[in-house]
């Protein structure tokens, strides 16, 4: 009887020792896993040295990252708009999938039981934390980070207020917070990096990249500038003199050739580009926009500093991403929401260490990659990069092989979704886009890359059309309200053509068009 006792409890020993040996096999496997920093920049558009989208920028840090990356210089958004451009990246799903079209829209409504990307990096083994702005504003999600600053409530700088209504200082408690120029504003501030949310946002971060990690981590940097307002320390200001100012190069009468909607697009809110002529504020808004991304590439510098610094440099993916452009006077046109070039295009760059699971050689640093891609291909390319299983339900696709050769050929085009059923397909010779009211829009980038000549009816190129119509989902997620309640300056999407010209036949009043189609729950 005692000889068999010792005989189980030696078996149970040796299957615990096995079961041992078996996770401390996992656990080795996970700590061998790359570790990702994930950069995002709002608003941010191709006016950085490594795009040359303005000649006077000045972002040595965005070219030091990029010397070491591969830096897609063709990548566009998903949604020209904050919420659904990040919600597609950190989802996986595309507008057209999720049905999250707007900056209206929580997403957490209309998806939730979708795993987002922090989620999945924490069910295979990884640390998650984030600061500053990943989500849209306070739609975010808890399950995607063990711990996030300032708070898991709010995915935004620690200058921007929770609760508005308890901050004197907001913006949201001035009049104009009826209107849509509530943000739209710029100045030189009298004051230190060191104060600027963007700042504790990054510094917490490098703190992080300070510490021992006994996991791999997945480290998420929101920098909130170039957003509006454009509000960033004097001598980011100081570096562009305002007698120089380069203002874009601009086609008088660029709308003639587009449809009513566009139209509507580009005088959005009034007619910001009227208005700003009218006060004598464009050059003003130019150095303004500069000098917020000189102030986000310093915010990028001290993140690379303490990252090189860490003994995680040699073990860490970078990744840096826009959620979108922005456009300042183009087409008489201002901020982002519309399908312009300007808007959609975004910067993308990724490097990749040597070791890794799916890209053993690492990336080809410094190559610019000239392929199109979408920010959509971000988290599949996350997921095989690190090595953890794939999923099939994302819309896009790894980027890995073009991260080891960056001149491979590469024949998908990018979508990208504003409001509802109003698309812009884009390869590397054409631009074709459509819109609610039915019309379109043709731009050969071989020839006009400014989008001055719209070819849609020209006999000549319907073949073109055609073709790029069949990216185009025929059945795309429908729109839905979700529990946000709209204000009067919103500009929320239209469900249908009907909606869009009741809207137009009632003067373009969007307080009696929320009314009737958005606040009715």
């Amino acid at each position: 009887m005692f000889t068999k006792i010792i005989q189980g409890f030696c078996q149970l020993l040796q299957a615990g020792f096995l079961l041992l040996l078996s996770s401390c096999g996992t656990e080795s496997e996970i700590i061998d896993k790359p570790n990702v920093l994930f950069i995002s920049v709002d608003d941010l558009n191709d006016w950085i040295e490594p795009l040359g989208g303005h000649p006077q920028a000045i972002t040595p840090n965005l070219n030091r990252l990029a010397e070491g990356s591969v830096n897609f210089s063709q990548a566009y958004c998903s949604s020209p708009g904050c919420n659904p451009s990040r919600t597609s990246v950190m989802t996986g799903l595309a507008p057209y999938t999720s049905g999250v079209y707007s900056n209206y829209q929580d997403w957490r409504e209309l998806i939730p039981d979708r795993i987002s990307m922090g989620t999945y990096f924490r069910k295979h083994g990884y640390y998650s934390s984030g600061a500053g702005k990943i989500f849209h504003y306070f739609m975010v999600d808890s399950a995607c980070w063990d711990e996030y600053w300032p708070s898991q409530k709010q995915n935004m700088p620690v200058d921007y207020p929770v609760n508005p209504d308890k901050h004197d200082s907001s913006t949201y408690n001035m009049p104009v917070f009826e209107n849509m120029y509530m943000s739209f504003d710029w100045e030189a501030l009298q004051t230190e990096d060191k104060q600027m949310g963007d700042f504790k946002s990054v510094e917490y971060i490098a703190g992080q990249l300070r510490k021992d990690h006994d996991k791999p981590f997945f480290l998420a940097c929101g920098i909130y500038r170039p957003h509006l307002p454009w509000y960033v320390p004097q001598k980011y200001f100081d570096m562009f003199p305002l007698e120089s100012i380069q203002l874009p190069v601009i086609l008088e009468n660029d709308l003639d050739d587009v449809g009513d909607r566009s139209r509507d697009i580009a005088y959005r809110g009034g007619g910001y580009h009227q208005h700003v002529l009218e006060a004598g504020q464009w050059e003003m808004a130019v150095q303004a926009y500069l000098a917020s991304i000189a102030f986000a590439d310093a915010m990028l510098g001290r993140l690379l500093d303490a990252l090189e610094g860490s003994q995680f440099a040699d073990n860490t993916v970078v990744v840096l991403w826009s959620d979108h452009g922005w456009q300042l006077g183009e087409k008489e046109h201002w901020r982002k929401f519309a399908l312009w070039e300007n808007v959609v295009q975004s910067v993308l760059m990724i490097k990749v260490p040597e070791g890794t699971p799916g890209l053993p050689e690492g990336s080809s640093d410094g190559s610019n990659c000239r392929r199109i891609v979408s920010l959509q291909d971000i988290y599949p390319s996350l997921l095989e990069i690190c090595g953890l299983p794939a999923r099939d339900e994302i819309d896009g696709r790894s980027l890995v092989p073009l991260l080891r050769d960056p001149g491979r050929t590469w024949d998908y085009p990018a979508l990208t979704t504003y409001d509802f059923s109003e698309f812009s397909v884009r390869n590397e010779r054409w631009r074709y886009t459509v819109l609610i009211d039915g019309s379109e829009e043709l731009y050969d980038h071989s020839r006009d890359p400014e989008e001055w000549t719209n070819l849609a009816n020209n006999p000549e190129f319907q073949d073109v059309k055609k073709e790029m119509a069949g990216y185009i989902p025929k059945n795309p997620a429908p729109l839905k309200e979700t529990s946000l309640k709209l204000q009067p300056h919103h500009l929320p999407p239209f469900k249908s053509s009907e909606e869009y010209w009741d809207w137009r036949n009632h003067g373009k009043d969007y307080k009696y068009f929320i009314e009737k189609y958005w606040n009715q729950k």
